[in-house]
């Protein structure tokens, strides 16, 4: 379609094939979009990818997504082709729509539970972020670490290597994104930042299994290449096209 590269202010609507496939309006480095990525890849679901400029939107943005965000997703084959949006939302509906591969436990309370504990990763995700964009704030990494202890002993409490049992399930699917670009804080703090061997022994092995799942490495990046997005962000000229001439790991539509 166009290489990857991001749709801009200005850009014609993409063109693509009448062939049933779902439409994901995305952007790379987006954690949310990244969510969707996952879910679709777990459940091999064909899909089409269209690449968004958050900084400078293409104004047919809006008739897939109202309040112009990403994750989008259009579901062609149904009647007026709607699309969906919110992350959370999206994986649900994926997981209810396509059941051959379920990545929410059938129990419906151990599903609650599960759900709570993606609702609750919050307390790792904002202060994770005030690193990402602004550096390290006083207690802002003992926070992250606070947060993750509560998955560090979920984990232990399960006793599997995966909080979905022997495969990662939604759970895991819904807090990668961060756990994979907190991979980029040794490169935006001088490599002053390493978790705690002993105290994240459960999830430091987890992250080791969830690097080779199959979902997992079709929209992987290392840390250093999240990184060098994030330093374009805070440097206010995102570039979201980064990988337009290297990545040969990213689905374009």
């Amino acid at each position: 379609m166009n290489g990857g590269k991001h749709f801009a202010k200005g850009s014609q609507k993409p063109e693509l094939p009448d062939d049933g496939m779902l439409r994901l309006y995305s952007m790379r480095f987006c954690p949310y979009a990244h969510r969707v990525h996952l879910v679709l890849d777990a459940k091999n679901i064909p899909y089409h990818t269209i690449f968004i400029n958050l900084t400078d939107k293409p104004e047919w943005l809006t008739e897939f997504s109202a309040l112009g965000k990403v994750p989008a997703l259009q579901l062609t084959t149904d009647e007026g082709a709607p699309a969906l949006i919110e992350s959370l939302i999206i994986a649900e509906y994926l997981d209810e729509k396509y059941p051959e591969k379920p990545l929410y436990p059938k129990d419906p309370l151990k599903k609650a539970q599960d759900k709570i504990l993606i609702e609750r990763f919050g307390a790792v995700v904002s202060p994770m972020y005030k690193v990402f964009l602004s550096g390290n704030e006083p207690g802002t990494l003992l926070e992250i670490s606070k947060g993750l202890d509560i998955y560090e002993q979920e984990l232990r409490s399960r006793g599997t290597p995966f909080f979905g049992g022997d495969k990662p399930g939604m759970l895991d699917y819904m807090i990668w994104p961060w756990c994979e670009r907190s991979e980029m804080l040794k490169y935006l703090l001088d490599d002053k930042y390493k978790m705690d061997e002993e105290r994240f022994a459960q999830l430091l092995k987890w992250k080791d299994l969830m690097i080779n799942d199959a979902a997992v490495k079709s929209f992987y990046l290392n840390g250093e290449t999240h990184a060098k997005y994030m330093r374009s962000r805070r440097e206010g000229h995102a570039d979201y096209d980064m990988l337009v001439n290297t990545s040969k790991r990213q689905r374009t539509c």
